[in-house]
């Protein structure tokens, strides 16, 4: 009879469209550790394979690459805009528990002749079935990390820049 409940129960989460068992820590934060890696070596298929199809991942401040970024195709492309102005990220602590990891890094750029940015910046990542589902950046920094992201990336003149 008890195998019957659990069964049953086992169902109805997944019906329900709940987990029914979540990830440990360190399988959350190796996830994150694999977007690091691929990061790191502007794979982009390597980030979007540790990704929701669905992820939300907010981007703090008031410059053009700012906001909350929706599905893997927008997340993908902002990445692909960080590699362009060669932002780099250096882990320095991970820790998690069974739905979320944080990350604490180094973020920095060394652009010629423009300015730079090189703060520490702190990341929640809500993780589910293996996948990060959702993230958020918070900058120690702010201000420089604006100042640098103009410096790098223009805007289109109206009416080119607005969305149709």
């Amino acid at each position: 009879m008890k195998a019957v409940i659990q069964c049953a129960v086992f169902a109805a989460v997944l019906f329900a469209g709940g987990q029914v068992m979540a990830a440990s820590p360190e399988e959350n934060i190796k996830v994150v550790q694999d977007f690091f890696k691929a990061y790191g070596e502007g794979d982009l298929e390597g980030i979007a394979a540790v990704m929701d199809d669905n992820v939300t991942w907010h981007i703090p401040g008031r410059h053009p690459l700012s906001g909350t970024k929706h599905g893997r195709d927008e997340v993908l492309a902002f990445f692909s805009e960080l590699g362009v102005a060669g932002f780099k990220a250096e882990p320095i602590y991970f820790g998690a528990d069974e739905t979320h990891v944080v990350d604490i890094h180094r973020g920095w750029s060394n652009a010629e002749g423009k300015p730079n940015v090189d703060t520490t910046w702190a990341l929640v990542y809500r993780i589910e079935g293996g996948k990060i589902v959702e993230a958020t950046n918070l900058s120690a920094d702010q201000d420089a990390a604006n100042t640098f992201f103009w410096s790098q990336y223009q805007l289109a003149p109206v009416p080119e820049r607005l969305a149709r």
